[in-house]
């Protein structure tokens, strides 16, 4: 019944509205989210071609086209509250390659099962046991930090923050892609997977720096399957360890006598070769009932030096669940919730309080409070073949982990198609 594909071919797009209302905002930098009324929209379109080489062998490229902004060019808040958009600062829709990787597959059992087709997955016989190499351009949240419940800002949350674990600081260019290669050893239930990826040149940045002695990414996971009540559960444990010219928070911080005052801190001018960031990021994922499903996300980074790649979090901890539409006899639709409480450390506070700016924060001052998400949403399946329309609330506590602006109350409307 089963035969291993040749080709295949998908498509996404994931059109969202957003609209954030007026907040108290007594003062704004250049990096704030605006306490005005906006409105902004995003587009991203996306081609999946897959094709298989040789057993076990396949190859995907995907093109991809992105437009629109996020609120305030998806600055202002640690939790960005939409993940289909990037800080590229240019809404005009840009076609570029998004992935073009290699994966081969060796069989370590006899044992397997045929994969279902769908975007970046050929149908093809997988072995139960295996070790997976993986070549290309890709992002390394294909392979890391994957949760059931919490991982698509196309068809469940949106915020940034429950997409991924905030503080992980994981090496992607400005678009999330980096040129990387990576093993996955799947055991039966427990897979381990390990991957080296190139830094961008600059903070945020679009050019990868491709000198590893000078800049690199080293990622490695430990993942298990589990059941409790012969219900499916999975966890998560992520190391990360990344190097480069990165500048270093109380440093830059600290003026250099003779220095004329007012002194605003310079985190690019302190940039440095051999600088750090380590951190760690588990989640899980737990099936409570037949549609009932919860999620949790907890991450730290040490915060000594600069953001690099995704977000300013060093702290971070989410819990939410979604539950499908079966009590409604609506199967396909899905209703999701969930909160988070993100934190920086107290040298990048001081940084910020200073003056400082980041490539994602910066209110010219920071009267420090941890930023709490809140994010619910109704995502309703409008037609068999694959269209998504999904209706989204994000309340924000203390944007940018500034209690003296917010709270910010953010409505979404969402557009997925899926072929």
């Amino acid at each position: 019944t089963h035969s291993a594909r040749r080709f295949n071919l998908h498509f996404q797009l994931t059109y969202i509205f957003q609209y954030s209302a007026r907040f108290k905002s007594p003062y704004s930098g250049p990096n704030s989210l605006s306490g005005d009324e906006e409105r902004q929209n995003s587009l991203t379109t996306t081609l999946y071609l897959g094709a298989r080489l040789w057993k076990g062998a396949s190859v995907y490229v995907n093109p991809e086209i992105a437009g629109g902004s996020g609120l305030s060019g998806a600055q202002g808040m640690g939790g960005s509250s939409n993940g289909e958009t990037y800080r590229v600062g240019i809404p005009t829709p840009t076609l570029y390659l998004g992935r073009a990787y290699f994966n081969q597959n060796f069989a370590l059992s006899k044992e397997g099962e045929y994969t279902s087709d769908d975007a970046n997955i050929i149908s093809e016989f997988v072995p139960k046991n295996r070790l997976s190499l993986m070549l290309g351009k890709f992002s390394l949240g294909d392979l890391f930090d994957n949760n059931n419940v919490s991982n698509s800002p196309r068809r469940q949350f949106m915020n940034w923050a429950f997409i991924n674990t905030g503080s992980w600081d994981y090496a992607a260019n400005v678009r999330g892609y980096t040129l990387a290669v990576a093993g996955k050893l799947v055991l039966d239930k427990t897979t381990f997977t390990a991957a080296v990826a190139e830094l961008p040149e600059v903070a945020n940045g679009d050019t990868l720096s491709t000198d590893l002695n000078k800049s690199i990414a080293l990622n490695a996971q430990v993942s298990q399957q589990y059941c409790i009540n012969k219900r499916t559960g999975n966890i998560h444990l992520l190391g990360f360890y990344n190097k480069t010219h990165m500048g270093n928070y109380a440093e830059a911080n600290t003026p250099l006598l003779p220095n004329p005052f007012p002194f605003t801190p310079d985190i690019v001018a302190d940039r440095k070769e051999g600088r750090t960031k380590v951190g760690f990021a588990l989640n899980a994922d737990q099936q409570l009932t037949n549609d009932l499903s919860a999620f949790t996300r907890i991450g730290w980074s040490d915060g000594k030096n600069e953001t690099w790649c995704f977000t300013e979090i060093d702290q971070t901890f989410a819990l939410g669940a979604s539950l499908k539409g079966n009590k409604w006899n609506r199967p396909d639709d899905e209703i999701g919730l969930a909160a988070v409480a993100n934190g920086i450390s107290k040298e990048h506070r001081n940084y910020l309080a200073n003056g400082g700016l980041g490539f994602i924060l910066g209110d010219g001052k920071l009267n420090y409070a941890p930023e709490g998400i809140l994010e619910f949403y109704y995502s309703y399946k409008a037609l068999k073949q694959g269209l998504w329309l999904s209706a989204d609330y994000q309340l924000c506590l203390n944007p940018g982990y500034n209690q003296d602006r917010g709270p910010a109350n953010i409505a979404s409307l969402r557009v997925h198609v899926e072929l």
